[in-house]
């Protein structure tokens, strides 16, 4: 399986966590569709867990911090300095949200929101470096966001991260981004019904079994599963709402 256990490159999409409002039933819900097990999470930790993959930290999950935040899923970015990239998002036109803060050895974190609202975190790596799982059945595979303006998107992360941008053939003006050689993620406009923000996609091993899992768990459908040129796909949303992706490799 593909796995790290070195900081990720900043501007890379390096970790994401889920604020719930019910840890334990959120904890047997992803594990249904995800194989998830669980360290971490006690009074100690904050009530933060980690979700692991084959005893490798796919994830993290945590108490809702506040009634007025809906439950959703964060997209956090590496960077080598937390403090330095907080002031480039408000340079840029952002809002620094939260932080920055050290998270023990852990880490120093910060949660900011680009110019049209869209939260997302950012990730300076201590003891833990980012996801150790990627690329994998049960693993992060794909971050991108939807949103209202995206040329102003794209002016915003491309000042704070230094992403160089690239749409994609017939995909409607979808573009992805990249600070290497390969793309490390997306951004498009936003679709009637769908979420708007930042979105985390899993991998699965089969998108329809996963997809029943979901509604077998109380979740919801947000677009069905649907085959395209990058695997099968479909867009879902847990029992309190936070809204996620989940993708297959289609076979042959």
């Amino acid at each position: 399986m593909p796995t790290r256990d070195t900081p990720w490159p900043s501007g890379t999409p390096c970790w994401v966590d889920l604020g719930t409002p019910d840890m334990d039933a959120a904890q047997a819900f992803y594990a249904s569709f995800l194989g998830w097990t669980y360290s971490g999470g006690g009074p100690e930790d904050g009530g933060y867990a980690m979700c692991l993959r084959d005893g490798r930290k796919a994830a993290g999950m945590g108490p809702q911090q506040s009634p007025d935040d809906p439950p959703r899923w964060t997209t956090y970015f590496a960077t080598d300095d937390a403090d330095a990239t907080a002031a480039a998002i408000t340079g840029a036109g952002g809002t620094v949200l939260a932080g920055p803060m050290d998270v023990g050895p852990a880490g120093r974190m910060a949660i900011a929101a680009d110019p049209q609202g869209n939260p997302f975190g950012l990730w300076q790596a201590g003891e833990t470096t980012g996801v150790e799982v990627f690329n994998e059945p049960g693993a992060l595979v794909w971050n991108e966001a939807a949103v209202a303006d995206p040329a102003a998107a794209r002016e915003f992360y491309g000042a704070v991260f230094g992403f160089r941008w690239e749409e994609v053939a017939g995909a409607e003006g979808y573009t992805t981004f990249a600070t290497g050689d390969r793309p490390l993620g997306g951004l498009s406009g936003t679709d009637p019904g769908l979420p708007t923000g930042w979105s985390t996609c899993f991998s699965v091993a089969s998108t329809d079994e996963a997809v029943r899992a979901v509604e077998a768990g109380g979740g919801k459908v947000l677009m069905a599963a649907q085959d395209t040129e990058f695997g099968r796909f479909a867009v879902l949303a847990d029992p309190w709402g936070a809204s996620f992706s989940v993708m297959a490799e289609i076979a042959g």
